[in-house]
């Protein structure tokens, strides 16, 4: 069923995946990268949080100085999200090829069967830059869709509606960014990938809204990468596999 529940479940089973012997060893590199990304990024934060803050939060009309403790709340939750999305991103294009071989493993365990082709690390090795330039084309989609976003924080009143515009963009955009792992072990381009995505939306953006929950959980937001990759696989296997054909003409 398309509903964000469903999706939000596979993130969950994805931690769960995670944790299987065969599945561990393809764990490490993205842990290990997370943990080094996320450390700079507490450091980054706790340095920078306060001005970073000051720059988004807008100049309160007086009617509205009551509300302020919730404009502070809110807006600082924003520059939380964009801090940790912006460094989710640098996690993924360092692990991009290692995510792949942790989405061909999970298919693997879920399935019983190979994947077509060549596979592994000879495959990762085959493929280390045209995945490198894949992710530098995402970085591009994703800084051409933000300035509207970000827009919005400069005007005004509507201002008020940012953070929830801008967490609804960052769940669609993370549901991309995972599920663009197995789908690209089966040769879907971008185009396609979305086409897919969007026909069971409210899946996808309960996947990517729960990872973006779990990215701004303390300890939590270390596992993200890996489960995300393991969740996304799963919802491939049950939700797109086999319908992506009647997906993409429909």
């Amino acid at each position: 069923m398309s509903n964000p529940i469903t999706g939000a479940g596979y993130f969950l089973r994805g931690l769960k995946l995670i944790t299987q012997p065969g599945l561990r060893r393809f764990v490490a590199i993205p842990l290990a990268i997370n943990l080094l990304l996320f450390g700079g990024l507490i450091w980054f934060g706790a340095s920078q949080f306060e001005g970073l803050l000051n720059s988004f939060m807008p100049e309160l009309p007086g009617w509205l100085q009551w509300a302020e403790w919730l404009f502070w709340l809110l807006f600082g939750v924003s520059v939380l999200l964009i801090l940790f999305f912006a460094f989710s991103l640098l996690a993924n294009i360092v692990a991009a090829p290692f995510n792949g071989l942790l989405a061909e493993a999970v298919e693997v365990h879920l399935t019983g069967e190979q994947l077509e082709g060549d596979a592994g690390w000879k495959k990762m090795m085959a493929e280390l830059l045209p995945t490198f330039i894949d992710e530098l084309r995402k970085l591009l989609y994703l800084l051409a869709c933000t300035i509207p976003f970000l827009i919005l924080f400069l005007i005004p009143v509507i201002n008020i509606i940012a953070p929830f515009a801008w967490f609804a963009f960052m769940a669609w955009m993370l549901a991309l960014e995972y599920a663009d792992y197995p789908m690209s072990n089966h040769g879907l381009r971008a185009d396609e990938q979305k086409l897919c995505l969007r026909k069971k939306r409210l899946m996808s953006l309960g996947f990517g809204g729960s990872v973006t929950l779990a990215t701004m959980t303390p300890v939590l937001n270390f596992l993200v990468m890996p489960a995300a990759v393991a969740g996304a696989t799963a919802m491939w296997v049950e939700q797109f596999q086999g319908q992506t054909g009647e997906l993409i003409e429909d």
